[in-house]
């Protein structure tokens, strides 16, 4: 499955978009977007994260509009690995009170970790009460690939992804190894992440995977 991140200022675009794919990650720090409007996009029959990363909007801000989505209907909410607990274990448990899956999310822009530390990470996540784990690190040489696909060895929901140019393989081969979902935008101008294959463009890349 393919998840469009989505971050569009204007909600009526954002519902237009929704359309056409198959399941969407909704950047609420890149929005705009109200209680009301918030409603409208996270109640749809469609599969959803809500996202919202830490930026200039304040912290209290973050979980209200996070527990708007889940109330909503959000299928998922992605919660940062480094969070403050307080902050973390407060969506968490409202999350699963409306059945919502916790996401918890590693991120890396600079480099790729040794395999044994994204282990760790990967673990960690489990053990602060993801239902998914995702890790995402920057992918500098070809062999950082290989360290990010090897943790589908293990068992567990997982989405582990590289990004940068470098990183673009991932995305298409983590379907093919046990990845929940993969990543990418909606457009090549509207991407949210370093390396991201534009929706129709990594459809087509995995369909013809499938045919070979």
């Amino acid at each position: 499955m393919i998840c469009a991140s989505i971050g569009d200022k204007d909600v009526e675009k954002c519902l237009v978009s929704l359309e056409r794919v198959e399941m969407a990650e909704i950047r609420l720090d890149l929005t705009e977007y109200n209680n009301e409007e918030i409603r409208r996009v996270f109640s749809l029959r469609k599969k959803t994260i809500a996202t919202c990363r830490p930026c200039k909007i304040r912290e209290e801000e973050r979980i209200e509009m996070l527990r708007k989505a889940i109330e909503a209907g959000a299928t998922y909410v992605d919660i940062e690995y480094d969070a403050p607990p307080e902050y973390k274990n407060d969506l968490i448990d409202f999350a699963h009170k409306h059945q919502c899956d916790v996401i918890i999310s590693s991120h890396n822009y600079e480099k790729t970790p040794e395999l044994e530390e994204l282990e760790d990470i990967v673990h960690n996540c489990y053990a602060q009460g993801a239902d998914l784990a995702k890790v995402a690190t920057h992918v500098n040489v070809n062999r950082d690939n290989s360290k990010i696909l090897s943790l589908y060895k293990a068992p567990g929901r997982l989405v582990a992804i590289g990004m940068g140019d470098l990183g673009r393989i991932s995305r298409i081969v983590a379907p093919f190894l046990g990845a929940e979902f993969t990543y990418a935008s909606l457009t090549q101008e509207e991407t949210t992440a370093p390396g991201q294959i534009n929706y129709d463009r990594l459809n087509q890349f995995i369909i013809e995977i499938q045919q070979i």
